[in-house]
């Protein structure tokens, strides 16, 4: 089945999308120049889900350069999020955070223990990670605010707030923290 091809072919393959992809890359060049600080002017670390309607520049009117943007499946505050949330703040002066889930994520009510036992079944070896699945979602956004604050190596715990992101509206909701 042939898709809508936002690159201009009718046929789609994975090199020819990032040849693409590249080739517009070499076309453009930069637009403009960006200070060299490394660190982001807003002081922000942004955590949110690797979904692509998540566009969180656009939502809060971001450029270039103001915030971090760490992304991953379910938006899962992992160790690895942890590891890039302490770099981000220790080496490169963050001070707030903000945990964005989202609605119509693909690990809302996920089965776990079946999707490993399907990927075992395909695969032959049984996955190590978690994947982060959850079935409600204001309680996911607290966990990961909690996970957050836990640990002993989040420099700024002050500024760490959740949120939902509606894929429909592009609208945000904040989560409140258990107290």
């Amino acid at each position: 089945m042939v898709q809508d091809d936002p690159l201009g072919s009718t046929s789609i393959t994975d090199e020819s999308v990032i040849d693409r992809l590249l080739e517009r890359n070499r076309l453009q060049g930069w637009s403009r120049r960006i200070a060299p600080d490394r660190r982001p002017r807003l002081r922000l670390a942004i955590v949110t889900c690797m979904d692509s309607r998540i566009d969180v520049f656009e939502a809060f009117g971001l450029q270039r350069g103001d915030a971090h943007v760490l992304r991953n499946a379910g938006g899962l505050v992992s160790d690895d999020t942890l590891r890039s949330l302490v770099l981000s703040q220790r080496l490169l002066g963050t001070t707030d955070v903000m945990l964005i889930h989202h609605t119509d994520c693909g690990v809302h009510g996920l089965d776990e223990a079946a999707f490993a036992r399907d990927l075992e079944r395909e695969t032959g070896q049984r996955p190590t990670s978690d994947f982060g699945a959850f079935d409600d979602l204001d309680a996911d956004v607290r966990r990961s605010i909690a996970r957050v604050i836990d640990s002993p190596f989040v420099a700024s715990k002050h500024a760490v707030r959740g949120f939902v992101y509606d894929v429909e509206t592009g609208l945000v909701r904040e989560v409140a923290r258990e107290s």
